[in-house]
């Protein structure tokens, strides 16, 4: 396809306006014209200098940024909160501009990797089960885990509602209450639901790689850029 074509779809998910998958929604129902004209047709190719709107207002392509944070215990996984509580959106400068939106979700108390982005396409990618991203968790439980229970979820016998958990690996850590496992899955609060199901808390979570982006030298709280190279090689 020629460079400066496009289909419309991609171009609003690369305006950060929405997931390709929504930006069908929003082309069904008559809320983007292109040069003045509304299109309702899927898979319209429009040219990179059309002028596009969406409720009347125009829309640009962003640039692509990749912001790999490492989240602190007490901020929530959303652009925002309606009890206004702090959200991960307080720890990255203004970005504001480039409708950036954090991937997936780490629970509220949950530290680590976290990928903030405007790329609507990568998002829809990261979050899809057919992908396999992989994720790796540290955890810290109340007590001192049993040998067998650590074998039932090594085995695969442990089943939530969504059905039966498959892990890559488990194994006990540094310390006699701590493990670190690793999963595709990506159920909500999927760990703390594995050890509930066998009695254990967990009284600390931490994910510290994220298909394959870790956290290398970033303290808590702080963040950095991520490039092309290494958002291309979380899903190979």
């Amino acid at each position: 396809m020629h460079h400066n074509k496009i289909r419309l779809n991609h171009y609003l998910s690369n305006a950060g306006i929405s997931s390709r998958r929504k930006a069908d929604e929003l082309i069904q129902s008559g809320a983007i014209e292109v040069n003045g004209k509304p299109i309702c047709k899927l898979g319209t190719i429009i040219h990179t200098n059309d002028i596009v709107t969406f409720h009347g207002s125009k829309i640009k392509i962003q640039n692509k940024i990749y912001i790999l944070l490492n989240k602190p215990r007490g901020f929530i996984t959303t652009t925002k909160d309606p009890f206004n509580r702090k959200t991960v959106m307080n720890l990255i400068p203004n970005f504001s501009k480039y409708k950036i939106f954090p991937v997936g979700r780490l629970d509220y108390s949950t530290t680590g990797v976290l990928l903030l982005t405007n790329d609507g396409f990568l998002a829809e990618k990261l979050t899809h089960p057919k992908y396999n991203v992989k994720k790796i968790y540290h955890v810290s439980l109340n007590k001192e885990i049993k040998n067998e229970d650590l074998d039932k979820i090594r085995k695969g016998k442990i089943y939530l509602k969504e059905g039966k958990v498959k892990v890559i690996f488990v194994n006990k850590s540094h310390s006699k209450n701590q493990i670190k496992i690793g999963l595709y899955i990506g159920w909500n609060r999927i760990i703390k639901r594995i050890f509930k199901k066998l009695d254990y808390q967990v009284i600390q979570l931490d994910r510290i790689n994220f298909g394959g982006l870790s956290k290398k030298n970033i303290k808590t709280g702080n963040w950095c850029f991520l490039n092309q190279k290494e958002v291309k090689n979380i899903i190979k």
